[in-house]
């Protein structure tokens, strides 16, 4: 359920509401203004997500999680580098839903961001693009752990990012697989190719600037100073950093593969050229030997055969041998 948060200025912006009491959810849909009474009450977690808030929208969080003004700052103004920025009392985690379009293999990201403290779990979503459904599914299906709190509505989000930047990848392997079928094809398409692989490689670009630095946050929550991840959470956020290293080693096997396909096209292009010259060259060769037999018999001098009819046949003997002869040489080896 979702309603519009109104700010003093008169601005306004959707926002989305849940309260978890002892790993059961108690509330959801309820006004932000009511989110000091929750919190009062002990032993509750609180998810608020805001979609494309103002500064203004995000004064209420500051009275009421005490959040640094930086890290407010970061949330309303976008393209942050993926990060998690530490302060005295609460976390604040900036990263990337990435979505691939199969037929373009262009690549469209949107920033989500999140503050973190020990009993609230505040969202803020940058694009309507970005849905709060598959979220609200993750967390519905693992109810079992909610136990763990903010850790466990944390999981939910970084789970569903880093299986978008996985599939990401992924969508992207399968296009290098047809480039590759391109790249061998008996008609050559140099242009077509070209073209896509510098789709392919500026996706790639995009993609490896918001997978590789999850490394560094995944591993920076899985750290127990920071107190987010319980040991019912752990194997989890692990398992979330698998997927992290097996994405960036992908993402960057993947532009290792890009820079040999486009290499291997100027060799085959190189080696095409190569076939054509040597073609050319055979049958010039074959030429200037008609060219020689008939500029001899075509002298204005005596010579033997002049004009005699057995002197046509020679000079025409000699021309079809010779030719014949450079022909069947030069397709033994291979130029014709």
């Amino acid at each position: 359920m979702a309603h519009a948060c109104r700010a003093s200025n008169g601005t306004g912006c959707v926002a989305h509401t849940r309260a978890y009491r002892d790993g059961q959810l108690v509330a959801e849909g309820f006004d932000v203004a009511r989110l000091s009474d929750h919190l009062e009450v002990e032993g509750t977690v609180v998810w608020l997500d805001l979609l494309q808030p103002d500064a203004a929208d995000l004064q209420v969080l500051v009275e009421e999680l005490d959040l640094h003004p930086l890290a407010v700052e970061d949330a309303v103004h976008g393209h942050q580098r993926p990060k998690l920025d530490s302060y005295d009392d609460h976390l604040f985690l900036s990263a990337y839903l990435a979505r691939l379009d199969e037929a373009t293999a262009e690549l469209s990201m949107h920033e989500v961001d999140a503050f973190i403290t020990d009993r609230a779990f505040v969202t803020v979503r940058k694009s309507p693009q970005i849905h709060v459904g598959p979220l609200l599914e993750r967390w519905d299906s693992g109810k079992r752990l909610a136990g763990s709190g903010v850790g466990y509505l944390l999981h939910g989000l970084l789970d569903l990012l880093v299986d978008g930047h996985f599939t990401a990848v992924q969508i992207l392997d399968e296009q290098l697989d047809d480039l590759e079928d391109v790249l061998f094809d008996e008609q050559p398409r140099s242009r077509e190719l070209q073209r896509r692989s510098f789709e392919v490689r500026k996706s790639l670009v995009l993609l490896r600037r918001v997978v590789l630095p999850m490394r560094e946050v995944v591993n920076s929550l899985l750290r127990r100073d920071l107190g987010i991840v319980d040991e019912q959470m752990q194997p989890y956020y692990q398992d979330v950093y698998d997927h992290v290293l097996r994405a960036t080693e992908w993402t960057e096997s993947l532009r290792d593969l890009v820079s040999t396909i486009l290499e291997t096209n100027l060799t085959l292009q190189g080696n095409r050229l190569n076939e054509v010259m040597r073609s050319l060259t055979s049958w010039a060769a074959i030429l200037a030997v008609t060219t020689a037999i008939t500029g001899f018999y075509g002298q204005n001098v005596p010579y033997p055969g002049f004009g005699k009819q057995w002197g046509f046949y020679t000079s025409l003997a000699l021309l079809l041998g010779m030719s014949g002869g450079l022909y069947l040489y030069f397709k033994k080896r291979g130029w014709l």
